[in-house]
């Protein structure tokens, strides 16, 4: 019998393809790449055109990729043909390369090729299988040049900065440019200088309900300014801009007749959004379901790659996801038409199909992201698929459908209102027909006017109506600073900049925050010390490489090598004469920065010497001027009433523990004084009698400073001295008075003797790093006993074994044997329910 191998990416993506394949074929996965440029060395010629050196991944403990190309280069020889079937993408091209480079025998040589499909159905597969293909060379340089880029940029940039900086910190071509762009826009809000304006409202009556309100829109014959100021107040507009100005048009307008000048009803249109392409689907999903570009990916993935669906098996619900091109194909067109006039009517279906242009360096060999079969409704899948599978799938469903049906119409009304020399305006539109809205509305990141005039209902009024003033309020606002990135902003102008590609979005959002030179506070995105520390260095000496405008124009150059108009060893040769230069020049720049010393007034509580400002991975911070004979250092606190932005682009006024003016705190272990610091985990006060003394204390985000150390009765075990209550990194904790001389710490124990044969310790409470417990042993590391579930002193009824585990969930709270051959457990109790008394070991229950 005829034996095919079919190689693709992932294991779901494998059993869902054999199920459409049948008999005669054999799919296996390679889970992802197979080689790479090598873990330790450049891995690059550069003096022999950009030569790459790929090298088999090495095994890791998560995956043993030795065992994988072994186990495909036996299939392989077995097979009588082979066809490669990764993403139909630029990884997915280089990853068919290096399987046809690894594992297809030389002798005898054997048929391969490559098969793409976009979505995987048994239609895509057996069309994609009966026009099977070569591996595309272009596609392929192109990955390599990327990889080559990225490759030049980490190991030449990194070091630079882990010498000048410290720690272990890394430059990225695209990553860097996101975090320039964060930092910038964090620099715009804190340089931001507000505009106070005012508005003035009235509340009128018609002869018919509803009371509305209508704003003074114009005075005399100048348009009242109102908003965002980015140009000087012109001639022939006005700025209410305070309140004394603000009440005097009131008080005139108080005595004045309000008429109806104008009404205006015009009808508005209101047409659907295309499908999905990847950077959309990324930022509909964290405006609407609140995730992020990395889960968002996750999921679709799992969507994309096969569902077990009951009886039909693995189902591939949706088309490949990382997509710049908004083109659907005819058959899934026509489609999603029948769908639509079957279930919502002819008024809901447009005459034609709804086609919709790419962007200009769409790649349009792919589709838009949408449902493989329409029939397949998020109601109809919901019973297979986890919670946020299901709000990933019917949002991309809602959209897809509601992209091929008709506009929705809005009647629009204006009503200009004259009183004396001013001019109210109030604006309200009501839905005349939903269209498209009766299945999705496209989510917004900021509110729009559209929104404020959908809520606003007008009553039915005449030209020359008279209004009865109701009440007339003049309020104070203020000009807000450009709002910063969240996610979906940050990837939506990475998309209108050209920076990035479908497939690179989610990598580069994951690694600026894993690197810590960004964090998330109520989901928008503020540069770290250590982040804006990075991104100074890098753009004072590579400011012609790391901006938008270069790498826009790199990853045209790309999209050039993928469609064969460039050699990609050329776009690297061009690159490279730049970046050398470049590379040199921030040696010598880095290296300065380092050793830069500024005087400042500041003496040091020490030894009285002079503190100079100096340049560290947290940024600049103040040191004594005598090391490395005195190491005191200390942050450069910001003057007592300088103003920051909070997350809502508002100033406040800062209250810096330590800043310039305030009382310094006295240390309660050894009373010198406590300065400001900053440390990987930001802000802390820390002893200036360090290192005799190292208490610190932590300052949170809001700028509270905990609480200091509390004496307890309790003497040490250790030493004698008395016990302290320290609030830590995890949270309270109890500790020696003397560290770090003495280091004992005060285990939270759970009263469980440790059950390993000849230990002598007790089960304690312990925290991991990120700050979750679990429950090991005191005497650790002599003894390695270790259980995420908490130990009970309670005795299992099954095998007399000394305690059980607890575990608490949201279904209740469950117990299970320690032991594992045991098998114990109970089912999960209800909160707050008491439970009952346990069996004895030889009842029925039991047993």
């Amino acid at each position: 019998m005829v034996m095919n191998l079919v190689v693709v990416e992932s294991p779901a993506k494998a059993k869902t393809i054999e199920k459409y394949l049948g008999p005669g074929y054999r799919v296996l996965a390679s889970i992802g790449h197979i080689k790479d440029l090598p873990s330790k060395g450049l891995g690059v010629d550069v003096e022999n055109n950009f030569a790459p050196t790929y090298e088999v991944i090495p095994d890791t403990k998560k995956r043993n990729n030795k065992k994988i190309v072994a186990a495909l280069k036996a299939a392989a020889k077995e097979a009588d043909a082979i066809y490669l079937a990764a993403d139909p993408d630029r990884e997915g091209e280089a990853i068919c390369q290096h399987l046809a480079e690894e594992i297809v025998p030389k002798r005898p040589k054997k048929p391969t090729f490559r098969v793409m499909f976009n979505e995987i159905t048994k239609r895509a597969v057996k069309e994609a299988f009966n026009e099977p293909r070569q591996v595309n060379e272009n596609l392929v340089d192109a990955q390599q040049a990327r990889r080559v880029l990225d490759r030049l940029v980490g190991y030449k940039v990194s070091p630079l900065l882990c010498r000048t900086v410290g720690g272990r910190l890394s430059a990225g071509r695209v990553q860097s440019v996101a975090l320039r762009m964060v930092v910038e826009r964090e620099r715009e809000i804190e340089a931001f200088v507000k505009t106070e304006y005012w508005t003035v409202t009235a509340n009128l009556a018609a002869k018919l309900p509803p009371a509305f309100d209508a704003r003074l829109y114009r005075v005399g014959e100048q348009t009242v300014k109102t908003g965002a100021f980015d140009q000087d107040v012109k001639k022939n507009e006005i700025l209410i801009s305070n309140e004394e100005q603000a009440q005097g048009i009131v008080a005139e307008a108080e005595k004045e007749n309000f008429v109806v000048s104008e009404v205006t009803t015009k009808e508005r249109r209101r047409n659907p959004v295309p499908p999905f392409i990847t950077s959309k689907l990324q930022q509909e999903a964290s405006r609407k379901l609140g995730f992020p570009v990395k889960k968002t990916m996750m999921l679709a993935q799992k969507l994309y790659e096969g569902v077990e669906m009951g009886g039909e098996g693995s189902v591939g619900l949706i088309t490949y996801m990382r997509t710049d091109s908004t083109r659907v194909s005819d058959a899934a067109l026509q489609e999603v038409r029948d769908f639509i006039g079957a279930q919502f009517g002819a008024p809901y279906l447009p005459e034609k199909a709804v086609h919709y242009r790419s962007k200009k360096d769409a790649q349009d060999a792919h589709e838009a992201i949408r449902p493989t079969d329409v029939a397949r409704t998020p109601d109809a899948v919901a019973k297979y698929l986890g919670k946020d599978e299901l709000r990933l799938y019917r949002l991309i469903w809602q959209r897809s459908v509601a992209s091929q049906m008709t506009a929705a119409v809005f009647d629009q009304t204006t009503i200009d209102i004259n009183a004396g020399r001013f001019t109210f305006r109030a604006t309200g539109s009501v839905l005349k027909f939903d269209g498209f809205l009766k299945v999705y509305e496209e989510g917004r990141d900021e509110k729009s006017d559209e929104d404020e005039e959908a809520a606003r209902r007008l009553p039915p009024v005449e030209r020359g109506e008279g209004l009865t003033l109701n009440q007339i309020t003049p309020e104070q606002h203020f000009t807000e600073p450009p709002p910063r990135y969240t996610e979906a902003t940050l990837v939506k102008a990475l998309e209108e900049k050209g920076i990035g590609r479908p497939s690179t979005y989610a990598a580069i959002m994951t690694t600026i925050q894993d690197r810590e030179y960004v964090e998330r506070v109520e989901g928008r995105f503020h540069p770290t010390a250590l982040g804006t520390t990075v991104n100074d260095l890098l753009v004072a000496s590579f400011d012609d490489l790391f901006n938008a405008t270069y790498t826009a124009r790199m990853e045209m150059a790309l999209d050039e090598i993928e469609e064969g108009k460039l050699k990609w060893t050329d776009a690297l040769h061009e690159f490279y004469g730049k970046f050398a230069k470049d590379l040199k020049d921030a040696e010598r720049t880095m290296r300065a920065a380092k050793q830069q010393a500024i005087p400042t007034d500041e003496v040091c509580e020490n030894d009285g010497a002079q503190m100079v400002i100096k340049f560290g991975r947290f940024g600049q911070f103040l040191a004594c001027s005598n090391y490395p004979e005195c190491r005191t250092t200390r942050e450069i606190a910001r003057p007592a009433g300088a103003t920051s932005i909070d997350a809502d682009g508002k100033s406040t006024a800062a209250a810096t523990p330590g800043a310039e003016g305030e009382q310094a705190e006295e240390c309660e272990l050894c009373g010198k004084p406590m300065a400001l610091k900053r440390g990987r985990f930001g802000q802390f006060l820390g002893c200036t009698g360090y290192p005799d003394c190292r208490n610190i204390r932590k300052i949170s985000k809001s700028g509270q400073v905990a609480a200091a150390p509390v004496q307890l009765d309790e003497k040490c075990p250790e030493d004698g001295a008395n016990l302290v209550r320290r609030q830590g990194r995890f949270g309270e904790f109890v500790a020696c008075s003397n560290y770090p001389t003495c280091k004992y710490v005060k285990r939270e124990t759970t009263g469980v003797a440790c059950p390993k044969p000849g230990c002598r310790g007790e089960i304690v409470v312990k925290k991991s790093k990120r700050g979750k417990a679990f429950y090991g042993c005191s005497e650790y590391p002599k003894c390695d006993a270790v259980y995420w579930d908490k130990p009970v002193t309670e005795a299992c009824p099954q095998c007399a074994a000394p305690f059980l585990l607890e575990k608490t969930t949201k279904k209740g709270t469950s117990k299970s044997c320690a032991n594992e051959a045991c098998g114990y457990k109970t089912e999960p109790l209800p909160h707050g329910v008491a439970p009952a008394a346990p069996q004895p070991a030889d009842t029925r229950v039991a047993r």
